[in-house]
């Protein structure tokens, strides 16, 4: 979290040279574990064009943050083949890009570093990454991704969908970690909370096994459509996020930088996963949408919209 949310790394702005050394810093860092590379040309590093001229949207959008060129997004992606249930995977992913160098708040600060946002996703996957290549390698395949541009409108996953690691139909289910560097005061101490988490059998049953996830109690946020997971949903992949995002003042905005981070917390949060995480890679039970949980493209419940710019 020190590189990723330094100064100088001017907030990791999406499809930006800076969000290009985040992806080139996960990716070592998946490298040096011994996973197998889940890339382009047998590297870790996924490389997709953006739209140009870029949706008006997205332009209106970045209308406030530093006018750079934005061709290119990148995704870090590593795989630990598992043994005997290798065409069956797990993807743990999040999101390494953020706003970048924007409007100054009151204390003149420009450099939204996104340490929460997300800053903190990725560090979890980069953390269950060293912990589940380091122990006994499971029976499923695990795949490490975190993505470029999902400030911009999902950019990386939309790569990722376009151009699989692996077969898509073999992913089993997807965690998305988004926002889990503060306690969030609307559940208990020490829990994280599940976007859809009535939408599908996966939260209840890693509650389970340990994991200290219960049902996300800001429904009013429809924050299982802002992240990177919906996209994997609506391909009818069982993808949600964990997070314990309270609404705080810093979202989006320069202060959310290191000083905010509980790392007890957050700490606590991504050892409370290893255990659940490690057995859904070792069992054969799969995750199912429960009766209207899954999503369509083309329903009420997707897809995505552009998200207004207090959203994600």
């Amino acid at each position: 979290m020190n590189f990723l949310a330094d100064d100088e790394m001017h907030g990791r702005g999406s499809a930006t040279r800076d969000e290009h050394i985040a992806a080139l810093f996960v990716a070592a860092q998946l490298q040096s574990l011994g996973l197998e590379p889940g890339g382009d040309n047998g590297t870790f590093l996924q490389k997709t064009a953006m739209p140009d001229p870029l949706p008006a949207q997205v332009q209106q959008r970045l209308s406030k943050f530093q006018n750079v060129p934005r061709k290119e997004t990148w995704n870090a992606i590593g795989i630990l083949r598992g043994t005997t249930l290798p065409n069956e995977a797990i993807l743990l992913t999040a999101h390494l890009d953020h706003l970048g160098i924007g409007p100054a708040n009151a204390s003149g600060d420009t450099n939204f570093n996104g340490a929460d946002d997300d800053a903190s996703g990725t560090t979890a996957v980069l953390a269950l990454a060293h912990i589940l290549a380091t122990g006994p390698r499971p029976k499923r395949t695990i795949v490490f991704a975190c993505f470029g541009s999902e400030e911009l409108g999902g950019f990386g996953n939309r790569a990722f969908l376009a151009h699989p690691p692996i077969p898509l139909s073999s992913i089993v289910a997807n965690l998305e970690f988004e926002m889990i560097g503060r306690p969030d005061s609307a559940v208990p101490a020490g829990t994280l909370w599940m976007t859809g988490f009535e939408r599908s059998n996966l939260g209840p049953e890693l509650a389970k096994h340990g994991a200290h996830v219960v049902k996300d109690p800001h429904p009013t946020q429809n924050f299982f459509r802002r992240s990177d997971n919906y996209a994997l949903a609506t391909q009818g992949i069982v993808a949600q996020s964990v997070s314990s995002f309270g609404l705080h003042k810093d979202y989006h905005q320069p202060s959310d930088d290191l000083s905010g981070i509980d790392f007890t917390h957050m700490t606590n949060a991504i050892a409370s996963m290893v255990n659940p995480i490690r057995w859904l890679a070792n069992t054969n039970w799969k995750p199912a949408w429960n009766p209207g949980g899954k999503p369509e493209a083309n329903s009420p419940n997707g897809p995505m919209p552009t998200p207004p710019p207090q959203a994600k």
